[in-house]
């Protein structure tokens, strides 16, 4: 289920040749390797082969430019909301608009499908993360005191009108 804006008018992606595409079996090795370099505490290749195979409310995206994956995204579809669970992008692709394209082209799409909420939760510690989705219009309404267990880390609970 891929994402779009309005129909017929797709925003162009930050950088050249890159679109956005539905998670196969065989982008797993790429999208494994972003993930360990984005979070301390990194999903295992059995984490998205479940959301791939038997999570019926997951949307899962890939951000390609040719066969090299840059950037990908988790996120499930339920009853209205959009629940955003991980969005990272490729280290030597960063500070390039590849996240805030994919997250406006998945909050789009979102939207025409009928969400009218999308949410998430972020480390306190991610500044950039949170510049990211405040510039998409998501405010804190809430925190998680020691969500990220491992790292004993608050998440900040940010949600959005769509």
């Amino acid at each position: 289920m891929p994402c779009s804006s309005a129909p017929g008018r797709e925003p162009k992606p930050p950088v050249e040749g890159v679109r956005l595409a539905t998670l196969k079996e065989g982008d797993l090795e790429q999208v494994v390797q972003i993930e360990r370099a984005a979070y301390r505490s990194p999903w295992k290749r059995e984490h998205f082969r479940f959301e791939m195979h038997e999570n019926r409310w997951a949307v899962n995206l890939v951000a390609r430019r040719a066969a090299v994956v840059v950037g990908y995204a988790c996120v499930w579809e339920r009853e209205g909301e959009l629940k955003i669970n991980n969005l990272a992008v490729r280290v030597d692709y960063r500070r390039r608009g590849l996240a805030r394209w994919m997250l406006g082209r998945i909050l789009g799409g979102a939207r025409e499908r009928g969400c009218t909420t999308a949410r998430l939760e972020v480390r306190t510690s991610n500044r950039a993360a949170i510049r990211l989705y405040e510039g998409h219009g998501f405010v804190e309404i809430g925190r998680h005191r020691g969500y990220y267990q491992t790292e004993r880390e608050d998440a900040i609970v940010m949600q959005a009108a769509l």
